[in-house]
């Protein structure tokens, strides 16, 4: 939850790297292509056939990249909707559909209908659709919007999960429920909006609710038979967060030994302390490491738990058949500016200094970009990737920011200007990764915020926040950009300013475009080597969702994406887009209080192709 939101004057603040911007469709000429990174290769790419998608980003290494090139920079000009489907459900589109063989699979949000749309048939007509039990409660809990971030396919199986904390089985080709396990408890305001992914036989699962003083973990389902195989707690002991012989930190700490992630928590408040896993996890199958972040600490109050509170706000990597932990980082220890570290952690091997490294990339909503070594956790690269100034630098012999002392919220004192806000420098919206251009594309927010912390008490259910954060934009005035990212260096390449944060994922293409979309309703296609805006199309509702890339049966390539604001940007802050929805505690419009002018609420999917 986000609590009351008001307007506020913005002044300067330090600006964050340099690099060749557009802006816009409003660049003059054309931008000259920037240069790239060679040798740069997706470390886990996709299994099956380059024409499916199967896996929330496509693969393990969470690149959303597209091997298809039928779509290309010369002639995505001549896009247009080939075929669109109505999901039947309002609120926030986030995800992405499936595609295996001729079929196309479809979660929506709450309540969580499944679709199949057979491919094969003119007018893509459903195959089955599924709408598993699912408590009206979780409706009232959900923190940021009734979301669902999207199905994993294996073994001839869709997995899903369920905002009340049910993860299911169905069988992909009848549509019929094998399994639905409880994974959490909503008596403690525990939600699932995540993204499973199919590893190995298990569903690797997480849970949401960080704001309401859960605490977090991630859990392996057997895919077989929906028991659980394995759950690991994110803060607590030893024994709760699998912590044993393997666990080797590359930054030691000061307070080592036994049970020290327990001890960096004052008395036993671990126990409410947050580090869910709402976001995105990846794989490594030769380490045999799942990675995952972990949500911000409760409550925002960081006055109520002194210590680095690990292993909240944090990328954690986990052994897949057992969940130990092997290694564990903290982007912003003692998080106290809701930055959380739920982002993507991109796998990818990257030539760095005279080798080759095996790397993990990830855009942490603090606003600093990392290039780490995904073996070990060892820092390689570590700058801004957006306006901030909360903090001037990552030092790599510590892991740790440098903070600006002016800019640390505490109880009774209001800090302003804060960049970037909570919303972070990127929240939930993927970034994608081309081995083409060796670049990331990278969805961003441009907004800064007013922090009051306040004292505020645990009752199981209820928000557990203690902070008040009203947003305004950053410099420059814009509030999004997608940018492309040179990970080696640290460096903006490019960029494309936006009015309203970009809220949507990245898809990066063979054929050297990329596509992202918008929040008042622009989904668009950019030259992934000069930045340069090559075509748009108004889907109508705003865009949160991510874009993917597959192969028709008729052999043509197609670029599908949801069209239905929603989601913390969309819903909570945003104007009045949807027309019915009441007024809740916190005071709706401040933020984005135009956005109703350009989009309101829809749930639709579009799907493109060439003449």
């Amino acid at each position: 939850m986000r609590n009351a939101r008001v307007v506020m004057l913005a002044v300067a603040v330090t600006a964050c790297a340099k690099g060749a911007d557009t802006t816009g469709d409003s660049a003059n000429g054309h931008p000259a292509a920037v240069q790239t990174v060679s040798g740069a290769t997706i470390a886990a790419p996709r299994a099956g056939p380059a024409g499916e998608w199967s896996l929330p980003a496509g693969d393990y290494s969470n690149s959303r990249y597209s091997e298809l090139d039928q779509i290309t920079a010369a002639n995505v000009k001549g896009l247009h909707a080939a075929w669109t489907f109505s999901t039947g459900v309002l609120r926030g589109h986030e995800g992405s559909p499936l595609v295996v063989g001729n079929t196309m699979y479809i979660v929506t949000p709450y309540p969580n209908v499944s679709y199949a749309l057979d491919l094969a048939t003119e007018g893509q007509p459903l195959k089955w659709k599924v709408r598993p039990e699912n408590a009206q409660q979780a409706v009232g809990l959900a923190c940021c919007d009734v979301v669902n971030r999207g199905a994993s396919f294996d073994n001839g199986k869709i997995f899903y999960n369920l905002l009340d904390g049910h993860t299911v089985a169905i069988d992909a080709a009848s549509g019929k429920l094998l399994w639905q396990t409880k994974m959490g408890d909503l008596s403690r305001g525990e939600t699932m909006t995540m993204a499973p992914l199919a590893v190995k036989g298990k569903v690797i699962v997480g849970s949401s609710g960080g704001e309401m003083g859960v605490r977090g973990w991630v859990a392996a389902i057997d895919q077989a038979t929906g028991k659980e195989v394995w759950r690991a707690y994110n803060v607590g002991p030893d024994a709760d967060i699998k912590v044993g012989p393997r666990f080797k930190q590359f930054y030691k700490p000061a307070d080592a030994g036994a049970n020290a992630a327990q001890h960096s928590w004052p008395g036993d408040s671990w126990k409410q302390g947050g580090a869910t896993v709402w976001g995105w996890i990846s794989y490594d199958p030769v380490l045999n490491l799942v990675y995952h972040g972990t949500s911000n600490p409760g409550p925002w109050n960081g006055n109520q738990r002194p210590g680095d509170n690990q292993w909240s706000a944090a990328i954690i990597a986990r052994d897949a058949d057992t969940g130990e932990m092997v290694w564990a980082f903290q982007p912003t220890p003692h998080d106290i500016w809701d930055y959380d570290g739920v982002n993507e952690n991109i796998l990818v091997d990257l030539p760095m200094g005279g080798t080759t490294r095996k790397a993990l990339v990830h855009f942490d909503r603090n606003g600093f970009a990392y290039t780490m070594d995904r073996a070990t956790g060892e820092v390689l690269v570590a700058k801004p990737f957006v306006p901030m100034n909360w903090a001037s630098e990552v030092s790599l012999k510590t892991g740790r920011p440098t903070m600006n002392p002016d800019k640390m919220p505490a109880s009774g004192k209001k800090i302003t200007f804060i960049c970037p806000s909570l919303e972070g420098g990127k929240n939930q919206q993927p970034a994608a990764f081309s081995p083409a251009t060796g670049l990331f594309y990278v969805p961003t927010n441009n907004l800064c915020m007013d922090f009051e912390a306040r004292e505020v008490t645990y009752i199981a259910g209820t928000p557990y926040i203690g902070g008040n954060a009203p947003e305004v934009a950053g410099p420059g005035g814009y509030k999004g950009e997608f940018i492309a990212w040179d990970a080696t260096t640290g460096r903006k390449m490019w960029g494309i300013k936006e009015p309203f944060p970009v809220w949507g994922g990245g898809l990066a293409t063979k054929g050297d475009v990329v596509f992202y979309g918008t929040l008042d309703g622009w989904f668009k296609a950019a030259n992934a080597r000069t930045g340069e805006v090559l075509w748009k199309f108004k889907v109508g509702s705003g865009v949160v969702g991510n874009p993917i890339s597959y192969l028709g049966p008729d052999g043509k390539q197609y670029i599908a994406i949801y069209a239905g604001i929603g989601g913390d940007m969309g819903l909570l802050i945003a104007g009045d887009v949807a027309a019915n929805l009441p007024f809740d505690v916190r005071e709706r419009g401040s933020t984005l209080p135009d956005l109703a002018r350009w989009t309101s609420w829809g749930g639709m999917l579009f799907v493109f192709s060439l003449n």
